[in-house]
């Protein structure tokens, strides 16, 4: 399912969410949408699950407005922290429950997951750890294998053994049965390896929608003597500046030709590429948080 917004706004009384925000995710892709804390990626994707409505602009999934479409929004899957699940029942009573409500839903992956996670199914929710319970909201998230899942932060709360294995799930389960992806981050580093899509928000706007490997391509730093590194960025698109001594260092983001590569490398000054996170904290850094 693929998902467009055009010229999205939500606001509210005392803030601005989303402003102008226009976007296009083809279907069948795996979509990160990343931002710091606050930047608006919850509001985001509850527009498109349609649990809240757009303020002005129009949200559509497969050509049509969510709102109050229950043929289109039983097949999206919208994950929160912890899957917005019944805390006080048994997690076997919750699959129980998304067996009837999800079409897509597949019970007895579910209940591999659980055992694959050292999850019992006749747990309740409410007495597992903030870990334990993300982790059973992302099993939520892979089970339903809605043709568009948005999963929320799913991993707050997951150490890092869980949330490699979690990734490495979502990865061989949707070579096996493919669908739209899009998954809400900070941590940027983790989730790199498996987006082919990237679209940052800061501050409610959207500062960047690209192809995963573009992204990766375009960032480079220059670093060398100063005043050499400055002359040779003359027009370049800098977007961060870091010295220690005589030594500067910037990065460049942006359409960068061959040639003045190659003047760096003459000049010796040593270039190298940018972590897609490095991007995303200086694409970010001036929006206010």
């Amino acid at each position: 399912m693929n998902v467009t917004l055009e010229d999205v706004s939500v606001r509210f009384p005392e803030t601005t969410a989303l402003d102008s925000v226009s976007l296009h995710w083809s279907e069948g892709r795996i979509h990160g949408l990343l931002g710091r804390n606050g930047a608006g990626k919850s509001t985001l994707l509850s527009l498109i699950a349609a649990a809240r409505r757009p303020t002005s602009g129009s949200v559509r999934v497969q050509g049509q407005d969510p709102w109050e479409r229950g043929a289109l929004t039983e097949r999206i899957c919208l994950v929160r922290e912890s899957g917005d699940l019944l805390d006080d029942d048994p997690i076997s009573d919750t699959l129980g429950m998304l067996e009837t409500l999800r079409p897509t839903f597949d019970r007895r992956y579910a209940e591999d997951l659980l055992d694959s996670f050292g999850l019992r199914p006749k747990a309740k929710l409410r007495t597992l750890s903030r870990g334990q319970r993300s982790t059973v909201g992302a099993i939520v998230g892979l089970a339903t294998r809605a043709p568009l899942t948005l999963l929320d932060e799913v991993h707050l709360g997951m150490d890092a053994p869980t949330r490699q294995r979690f990734y490495d799930e979502l990865i061989a389960d949707y070579a096996e049965n493919p669908r739209t992806y899009v998954i809400s981050s900070h941590l940027i580093a983790e989730l790199e390896p498996i987006v082919e899509t990237v679209s940052i928000l800061g501050a409610g706007s959207l500062v960047l929608q690209a192809e995963a490997d573009d992204v990766r391509t375009r960032g480079v730093t220059l670093t060398g003597p100063a005043a050499t590194v400055t002359e040779l960025a003359q027009g370049l698109p800098v977007i961060g500046s870091r010295d220690l001594g005589p030594t500067r260092q910037l990065t460049l983001f942006g359409e960068l030709d061959a040639s003045a590569l190659e003047r760096a490398r003459a000049a010796g000054v040593e270039t190298g590429a940018v972590p897609l996170q490095d991007l995303f904290i200086h694409l970010t850094e001036e929006a206010p948080r």
